[in-house]
């Protein structure tokens, strides 16, 4: 019942945003302010505006999700009519200043474009379509010109079209080139239609069309900014910018945690490569990947990534301790994230990345220990939530694979590719992706893009001569004498014991179908 309320509360909430936008647009597409005039301005608005919202309800649900997001939507719907009709204003004084400019082509001046550019940006172009299509028809109203809304149509286009990839602040400009070329064509073409291409109107109207590639520019580099900070939105361009070494948490990361940092990056590129088979953006996988294990930089020692010696500082802890230490890196994480005010959407995939999936190594170490008080299997799961997005759903098996992958001494590609299918399955079957909306085609596609990345990465090299690391090479060279510089303690008591160690122990656990020391201390 209550849950039925809130459903209704949250419907009325949107069907009033609706009217409250269309009484506003109602105004100001008003040429004279009459009674009559008000109300069929009303009614077009709403009739428009509740095209936008089905097709939003159709095609782009997870906006329905947010309110905020539409609430930005109509905001930015009633700031470009308002936006054109200032500029309107200001170029049409402009031009009556000059004398020599026709004041009829000051309406191919305003950077109506910009909204298209910044809903491309800030949403996607799918709903920059239909927000171009409406707000044309809305300049076309107050106007009274009915070719204008196909000058204002292909301008905003062209302009979403310009920045759909755009992952620099200097490709804005690039788009207002493009909008102001697509202008100034599209000008051309109405002038000949309309049979004044040879008249004073054109040079105006043209001069106007190429200013306004200058001003979508400018207008949309004043307010991008701004909107990201307010509506705490993420595009390309700020994420690209997440990915600067320079930033505190990076860098932090890269000295304090060396292992966890490499293993970021490496889930990085595992992640990278599969969104854009899942359809999900890759810049944003790739920004969560590199900042999933953020919070490991409080005890970075207490990962077997960042080990610096042989002994393990788990075992002089119990257990449990061992699991609240390890579980405690998804919360700081969290923390640290909020506190350096990074996008939402990234501090939801830290927090989700481990989703509730149980710590295997060290519940199974406590079950050995307390054999007559068996312990809880909740006390060594992590708290959640489950990734409730494909793109959490993709840092957390990359994670987990990437962890494993580490305990093959042989890394063939079948085997690889075993072992990411072993994974990925473990995830699927423990119910970690009953809540995000990845399908088995999906699924398949990751193993697939995760196997080949992997075989790239942990590939053979052929064995240089004169350089035996072998047990026995390590004999001979230390009988003789200068030789033996070549045999480091590293190779005997660091990484290839510790590599085959971890192979044993992947070994026992693998007939269980997966390497838990690897997946679950390093995750």
């Amino acid at each position: 019942m209550l849950q039925k309320l809130q459903t209704e509360i949250t419907a009325a909430r949107k069907y009033g945003l609706l009217l409250v936008l269309s009484l506003l647009t109602a105004v100001l597409i008003q040429g004279r302010m009459t009674t009559e005039s008000l109300i069929g301005g009303f009614l077009v608005a709403c009739l428009l505006l509740s095209i936008l919202y089905r097709d939003i309800q159709r095609y782009k649900p997870q906006y329905m999700k947010k309110y905020s997001m539409l609430v930005l939507l109509g905001l930015m719907i009633v700031t470009t009519v308002i936006l054109g009709r200032f500029s309107h204003f200001v170029l049409l004084n402009l031009s009556k200043g000059f004398g020599s400019l026709s004041v009829e082509g000051s309406v191919y001046g305003m950077p109506i474009a910009a909204g298209a550019m910044l809903v491309t940006l800030l949403f996607d172009f799918h709903t920059a379509i239909f927000f171009s299509f409406i707000v044309s028809l809305f300049s076309g109203l107050w106007l009274n010109d009915a070719v204008y809304p196909v000058y204002a149509f292909v301008g905003s286009l062209t302009a979403a079209f310009s920045v759909m990839r755009c992952k620099k602040r200097s490709a804005l400009l690039r788009g207002g080139v493009f909008t102001g070329a697509a202008n100034i064509m599209t000008a051309i073409i109405l002038l000949l239609f309309q049979g004044q291409l040879f008249t004073e109107k054109a040079v105006s109207t043209i001069l106007f069309a190429t200013s306004s590639g200058i001003s979508v520019t400018a207008v949309v580099s004043l307010f991008l900014p701004v909107l990201e900070y307010a509506f705490t939105l993420t595009t390309d361009i700020s994420l690209l910018e997440l990915l600067d070494l320079n930033q505190p948490l990076m860098k932090n990361l890269m000295i304090n945690a060396p292992g966890t940092y490499h293993h970021s990056v490496i889930v990085g590129s595992l992640v990278e490569s599969a969104a854009e088979a899942v359809g999900v953006n890759p810049l944003l996988a790739r920004v969560s990947a590199y900042y999933h294990d953020i919070g490991k930089v409080k005890m970075p020692e207490y990962f077997v990534e960042n080990y610096s010696g042989t002994v393990s500082k788990h075992e002089r802890l119990t257990p449990h301790m061992s699991s609240m230490i390890i579980t405690s890196h998804v919360k700081e994480g969290v923390e640290l994230l909020r506190h350096e005010k990074l996008p939402q959407a990234i501090i939801d995939i830290v927090q989700q990345h481990h989703g509730t999936s149980l710590m295997t190594y060290f519940f199974q170490k406590a079950k050995d220990q307390e054999i007559a008080n068996q312990p809880a299997e909740e006390e060594y799961k992590y708290p959640g939530p489950k990734p409730q997005t494909r793109v959490a759903a993709l840092v957390m098996m990359a994670d987990a694979v990437e962890a494993s992958s580490r305990v093959l001494t042989d890394p063939t590609p079948a085997r690889i590719t075993a072992l990411v299918d072993r994974i990925i399955n473990h995830i699927f079957l423990e119910g970690q992706l009953d809540e995000c909306e990845l399908t088995l085609k999906d699924i398949s596609e990751i193993k697939k893009h995760f196997s080949y990345i992997l075989t790239g990465i942990l590939h053979k090299r052929v064995d240089y001569p004169g350089f035996d690391f072998s047990e026995k090479g390590r004999k001979e060279n230390e009988k003789g004498g200068i030789g033996g510089a070549l045999s480091t303690p590293g190779t005997d008591e660091g990484p290839h014991k510790e590599s085959a160690k971890a192979h044993k122990d992947g070994s026992q656990t693998n007939k269980k179908g997966l390497p838990e020391a690897s997946y679950v201390i390093r995750s």
